[in-house]
Parts: structure tokens; sequence; C-alpha cells
């Protein structure tokens, strides 16, 4: 079984930024793809962001290019997502997964999520 225990969110001005990490544990193999997620209020959860175990492949959704920026550390089995110029509709809670390719699109592997991590962006 996997652990996954986001942390890092919180409440930020329009504008601000903000660091989430993901920490995984349990078996959780030698090599994997992680993703973060989140699911606004009313919606869909969805994938923002991915990043290969090598850290070469990347994926951002179009919503978050240019402001957001995952990375990991994988001594440390975890993995960073820094958030920058944040908007009310980032406001969210986050998830971390891990990830496989499939096809055309990246899919958590993970049936059991964390807790998430809350980011609310006010304006």
């Amino acid at each position: 079984q996997v652990q996954l225990v986001e942390s890092g969110g919180g409440l930020v001005q329009a504008g601000g930024s903000l660091r989430l990490s993901c920490a995984a544990s349990g078996r959780i193999g030698s090599t994997y793809a992680m993703g973060w997620f989140r699911q606004a209020p009313g919606k869909e959860r969805e994938l923002v962001v991915a990043i290969s175990w090598s850290g070469t492949r990347l994926y951002y959704a179009d919503s978050v290019k240019g402001r957001f920026t995952i990375s990991r550390d994988n001594a440390k089995n975890t993995v960073y997502l820094q958030m920058s110029s944040l908007i009310p509709e980032d406001t969210a809670v986050y998830y971390c997964n891990t990830i496989a390719y499939y096809g055309t699109a990246w899919y958590p592997q993970q049936d059991s999520w964390g807790q998430g991590t809350k980011v609310i962006v006010s304006s």
C-alpha cells in the first residue's frame, strides 16, 4: 500500500505564491511518475502537472503553464509544486498520486488518495 501526504496549502492573495509538497511512502516501487491533481468545489478532479521518474518528461495543463513548476527529489520520495501568480481559479484541494501514461493521457495509479491540501486564492 502507498501512502501519500500532501502539505503546504493555505490562503494566499491573488498574485501570490505557494509551494506544495507530496511525500510518498510504502509499496511505491522503484520508479514512478507523479502527478498533482486538483479538485475545485463542484468540479471533477483534474490533473494539472506531471513529472516522470527522471524528471525529463513533464506535463502542464494549459491553465497553469508558465505559473506552476513541478519538481521532485527521488532520494526523499517527495514531489513539489511551486505555484506562482496564483489566481482565484486555482482555488481547490490539491492531491498527488503516482501516475502512468496510457494512450494519450496520464492516469492515477493509487485507488487510495491522500487527504489533500487546500489552496484558497483570494481576489
